[in-house]
């Protein structure tokens, strides 16, 4: 791990913390490979997303630092919408800039997981954008999740053609 350790309260998400999410995630849109949205969706997409979630009884959790800070947010989804998925969930994760490699988005993903299975998930698979990701394959496959496949070239961002890897653990 680099750097210092964090002091984080992981907690179930409200709506006030679009915000904060929506603070993490739109410079990964604007910038990143590891979303292939586009356009950063802002903190009012943000607050429906996280309501959507609340709705089905998915966990989203935030790792709240000192004074409320959002330092990182994980979420499940349903992986697809057709009934006989109901148990297996699509895992998001993403930790603040200048805060990766401290383990905050381990902390985060375990205790999504531990929520997930409360919440009736028996399947998780990791959707990671960019083949290239090094850091969220290496998360996954410490949390126990195996490769299962590459869609090649499937996506396009910043003139890149890129690749989709899916990871499973269940």
């Amino acid at each position: 791990m680099d750097g210092p350790s964090i002091t984080e309260r992981i907690r179930p998400a409200t709506l006030a913390d679009a915000a904060g999410v929506a603070a993490i995630y739109d410079p990964q849109v604007a910038h990143g490979t590891a979303s292939f949205e586009t356009e950063p969706p802002g903190r009012h997409e943000m607050a429906r997303r996280i309501g959507r979630c609340l709705e089905k009884g998915w966990p989203w959790l935030v790792a709240e630092g000192e004074g409320g800070r959002i330092l990182g947010y994980a979420y499940l989804n349903q992986f697809r919408d057709r009934a006989a998925y109901r148990h297996s969930a699509e895992t998001s994760v993403y930790v603040a800039d200048g805060l990766q490699g401290r383990g905050l988005g381990r902390r985060l993903m375990e205790a999504l997981m531990a929520e997930g299975s409360k919440a009736g998930f028996r399947q998780y698979v990791a959707v990671i954008g960019d083949s290239g990701n090094a850091a969220s394959i290496a998360l996954h496959t410490r949390l126990g999740f195996r490769h299962v496949g590459t869609l090649t070239n499937v996506g396009e961002k910043f003139g890149r053609l890129l690749d989709v890897v899916y990871m499973q653990k269940g």
